[in-house]
């Protein structure tokens, strides 16, 4: 009897020792971070150089020398909370330990982030505690990697709290995995663009107030009506507006007569459209630009020509809302296509079968069938154009001249010698109230409606060719266009081929040497090019942004489609809130929010590689999304009755059958962080240059061949990068049978 109770008691002290083992790492991570990292930042580039000298020097010492010997008791706070949640973790599993490890958790969490936005480098952040406590001695600098590992153990252990009190079914994992994906957007996301904003509400050393607001937003700049009372120039929110909608019918237009000519005209320009639907995406939103420049500028050919044939002399015609509105046409209308193209792909032909059955005519069927199906599509791309179009910052800073939109503003009204924070805080305003309402529109259309043209029953119908007349108006619109857009291209990148545009087109490699030369010196290659630096720089911060940001797109789209908990809704609006932000407005919150304690991140490669992050992010929750509903729930229901934990499942059973969509969003990360310019045009330093602001000082220069040779090496970089990809991933295989083969005689 005593050796089966001391079997038991043993067996129940293994069980326990189990259960509550993750509780003891996270707890061990905790301390470490206190006794073996800096708690301030550092000088250096990733502050990780200074752990050997923790002990040594009062600028890298760790949180523990930090509260007792260097003036700073606030952090003893955290070791507390520590303590806390250690003596919960001792306890035996169930909701008295939940209580206490949250209590530990939250306490110690909370204390450090007050402290952090209370005390700055000054002293007290905030002049009302200054009246009430007095000056304060202390100062703290940004948080250094010391305080991100004890703030993430402290989130950890609270989620864990929360977990053995009930929630989350009990799951460990899935607790600390919401509660830290939320901190991320909470902190990444809603923060920085909370923070832009209310710099709207106050005047430099002024009180909060919503009439400063008004009055910045109402300003004459912004919603003048001159242009329409006879006067030249309109304020920049109409110009924005105007630009968005024409920008959304022109491509939405053209590329529905793309996808309607790749799927229902003729198959041979299939793969042309393919090409053509790549091209915005591997280069620079601001290429497109300097094509038309090289086409339509003052030197431009066809200038040049008019000069030439009726002696009409070169102008500055084409820099305006006019060619901006060309610019952007050419750059987004690929995107509506890719966008209309699955949806036309999606018409089930048996529908059109069954209309023609009833005799009705080819054009008939077309127009009562075919395009009623196309709505959802038609609206989407619309939509999505629209928001495009306000985002851009490249295109309106090129061919713009005097024509002022959001984008431009926002960046002269913070890098201009103005200054103007509240402004440019107020432009953000505007910016993001036309960007949420358009996004809000969406939700609102595409959710209401269903049309539905798959299901499950087969369709092998013949998808109906277009009717005679619609293929002559498709063909005569989007073959020249389709033309024209290969045409603007060539000249950007034959730019970068010639002596001086519009002078002297001898061809030479001058400007690939200029920003590309290489030297042979004493030790080796010498990267004498001036782009070599900004090259390696912006490969470098996008190859470590674009896994991460796959990473946690992917982590969300799980979330979102495997559990359920309390604020799922709020938890996936935030997810998808940089989708309906403009990149100008959250690079300016990026530097409004991080250029001060406790997350000082300004200037720094960091804050560049978040900002690529979470302007992603979006792209890798969608297609984790979109893959998550074609994989049945009985999957992961199979792995957890066998015992499996949650992230065993997500391990050896999603993420295998996630391959695809995991490669898609590392695809796209990677080359829109190689391209974009809009979000991180404010977050560049000298040391941390970008290859996009690298053109765009260029052209700021008039040196096109120099940016356009750039643009170049980029275009077949980016293509090289997706064709080796494509190559090395290939097609999913799922094992389904194709057609039935003999039976094999016995």
């Amino acid at each position: 009897m005593t050796a089966a109770a001391n079997s038991a008691f043993s067996r129940s002290s293994a069980t326990h020792a189990s259960v509550n083992r993750p509780l003891w790492v996270w707890l061990a991570i905790g301390v470490l971070g206190y006794l073996a990292f800096p708690w301030y930042a550092q000088q250096d580039a990733n502050g990780l150089l200074a752990i050997g000298q923790v002990f040594s020097s009062e600028q890298a010492a760790n949180g523990l020398m930090q509260a007792a010997l260097l003036g700073r008791p606030w952090l003893w706070l955290g070791l507390a909370g520590l303590a806390i949640a250690a003596v919960g973790a001792a306890m035996p599993a169930g909701r008295k330990q939940g209580a206490v490890l949250a209590a530990g958790g939250a306490l110690g969490l909370l204390a450090l982030l007050l402290s952090g936005f209370a005390i700055g480098g000054r002293g007290w952040a905030f002049e009302w505690m200054n009246a009430s406590f007095g000056e304060l001695g202390a100062r703290q600098p940004g948080m250094g990697w010391g305080g991100f590992v004890v703030l993430s153990s402290l989130l950890v252990l609270t989620a864990f709290g929360v977990a053995r009190r009930g929630f989350f079914k009990g799951d460990l994992f899935i607790a600390a995995a919401v509660l830290a994906c939320g901190s991320l957007l909470a902190l990444f996301i809603v923060f920085p663009v909370l923070k832009a904003l209310s710099a709207a509400f106050f005047l430099e050393d002024g009180p909060f107030s919503l009439g400063v607001l008004w009055e910045r937003i109402a300003h004459e700049r912004n919603f003048g009506l001159s242009c329409v009372s006879g006067g030249q120039r309109c304020g920049v929110a109409w110009n924005t507006l105007f630009l968005g909608l024409m920008t959304a019918a022109s491509t939405t237009l053209l590329g529905t007569f793309m996808a309607l000519m790749a799927e229902r005209a003729s198959r041979r320009y299939a793969r042309p459209l393919n090409i053509v639907a790549l091209l915005p995406i591997i280069t620079p939103p601001f290429v497109v630009g300097l094509g038309l420049i090289l086409l339509f500028g003052r030197a431009g050919v066809f200038n040049q020509f008019l000069e030439y044939a009726f002696g009409i002399t070169p102008s500055r015609w084409f820099y305006g809302w006019f060619g901006v509105w060309v610019a952007q046409t050419f750059a987004f209308t690929p995107i509506a296509f890719m966008i209309m193209r699955g949806v036309v792909q999606g018409v089930a032909p048996s529908l059109e079968e069954a209309a023609q059955t009833l005799r009705a005519s080819p054009h008939k069927t077309f127009m009562t069938v075919t395009l009623p199906l196309l709505k959802p599509g038609l609206a989407n791309a619309f939509l999505v154009g629209f928001i495009e179009s306000m985002a851009d910052f490249g295109n309106p800073i090129v061919v713009g001249g005097q024509f002022s939109v959001l984008s431009t503003e926002i960046f002269f009204a913070i890098v201009g010698a103005q200054y103007d924070q509240g402004r440019a805080a107020s432009l953000a305003w505007i910016l993001t109230f036309f960007a949420l309402t358009v996004f809000a529109i969406q939700r609102g259309l595409l959710g209401r409606q269903n049309f539905t043209t798959v299901s499950g029953k087969g369709d092998a119908g013949i998808a109906m060719p277009l009717p005679a007349g619609v293929r002559r108006v498709v063909h005569s619109i989007a073959l020249p266009w389709m033309a024209f857009t290969l045409i603007v291209y060539l000249f950007a990148l034959a730019g970068g081929f010639v002596q001086t545009w519009g002078r002297d087109y001898t061809i030479t490699l001058a400007h690939f040497r200029t920003a590309f030369n290489m030297e042979w010196g004493d030790f080796g290659i010498v990267w004498a090019g001036t782009a070599w630096s900004s090259l390696f720089t912006t490969l470098k911060l996008a190859a470590i942004s674009a896994p991460l940001t796959a990473t946690l797109g992917i982590g969300i789209a799980w979330l979102l489609a495997r559990t359920e908990f309390r604020g799922q809704g709020a938890f996936e609006f935030a997810a998808l809130l940089a989708f309906a932000i403009p990149g100008t407005v959250l690079g300016v919150s990026y530097i409004l929010a991080f250029n001060v304690p406790p997350f000082e991140l300004t200037g720094t490669a960091l804050i560049i590689v978040l900002c690529f992050m979470f302007r992603n992010l979006p792209v890798g929750v969608r297609a984790g999304t979109a893959a998550f509903k074609q994989l049945d729930r009985s999957l992961d229901e199979a792995s957890v009755m066998l015992r499996a934990g949650s992230v065993q499942t997500l391990r050896h059973v999603v993420l295998p059958l996630l391959k695809p969509a995991l490669v898609a969003a590392l695809v796209y990360s990677f080359v829109r962080a190689i391209t974009t310019v809009s979000a991180v045009i404010f977050l560049v330093t000298a040391e941390n240059e970008l290859a996009t602001t690298y053109i765009i000082g260029r052209v700021g220069n008039g040196d096109y061949g120099v940016a356009l040779a750039y643009c170049t090496v980029l275009i077949v970089l980016m293509s090289a990068s997706i064709g080796l990809i494509q190559l090395l991933v290939g097609e999913r295989k799922l094992g389904r049978r194709g057609t039935a083969a003999p039976a094999a005689a016995h």
